[in-house]
């Protein structure tokens, strides 16, 4: 993950959602630095309903921050397709 945020701009949602993610990472890191306190804490609230609501709160707010950014990609009929 780069230390650095170039832009906002990404050519489709998918990107854009992708982005989000690594906001939400990279602002866990920023917050607890220590790598090992980290790994520490990820079990328990990987199980925690409240903790992973919480995480997803924070991505949807990053990728509706981008889809401003990108003008909600007007110009394409994206079809987004969030399963892995």
């Amino acid at each position: 993950m780069s230390d650095r945020l170039l832009s906002l701009k990404t050519k489709t949602p998918e990107e854009g959602f992708a982005l989000a993610v690594s906001l939400a990472q990279k602002g866990v890191v920023v917050t607890q630095p220590d790598e090992k306190i980290r790994e520490k804490l990820r079990p328990k609230y990987s199980r925690n309903a409240d903790s992973l609501i919480a995480a997803s709160q924070v991505i949807a707010i990053h990728f509706q921050t981008i889809a401003q950014a990108n003008n909600y990609w007007k110009k394409a009929n994206y079809n987004i397709n969030l399963k892995k």
